[in-house]
């Protein structure tokens, strides 16, 4: 049995081998953790400014509140199981950047408001 003699050297090489595996793991867990609620919520406050009031004037802001679950969800698992970190942070900074973006030109007052259908 050939015995492994770990010195210094050795021990460092095998430190720089692990630490690109655990940065991207933990930008994974950053961006299926407080990234994905970050992001969901930014869609959710977002969303009314774009879908339509409908025939009650409510439904711009009954979906989001539905479907901030299911947003969350699908950039979870998006973060669990893409393959590439990168395009993972991609679609979180395009989805947080165009909605972000939505919230701030409304409060400037800037951006125009879905008027009711009907």
């Amino acid at each position: 049995m050939k015995r492994i003699r770990f010195t210094p050297a050795t021990m460092r090489d095998q430190m720089e081998a692990v630490r690109p595996r655990s940065r991207r793991r933990w930008a994974r867990i950053l961006l299926a953790g407080p990234g994905a609620i970050i992001v969901a919520l930014t869609l959710l406050a977002g969303m009314p400014l774009w879908l339509p009031g409908g025939a009650a004037g409510i439904d711009n802001l009954a979906f989001p509140l539905v479907f901030a679950p299911l947003i969350w969800a699908m950039l979870f698992f998006h973060a669990c199981l893409d393959r590439s970190i990168a395009r993972v942070a991609l679609v979180a900074a395009a989805l947080f950047l165009v909605h972000g973006g939505l919230i701030a030109a409304r409060f400037i007052g800037h951006a125009p408001v879905t008027e009711k259908a009907g």
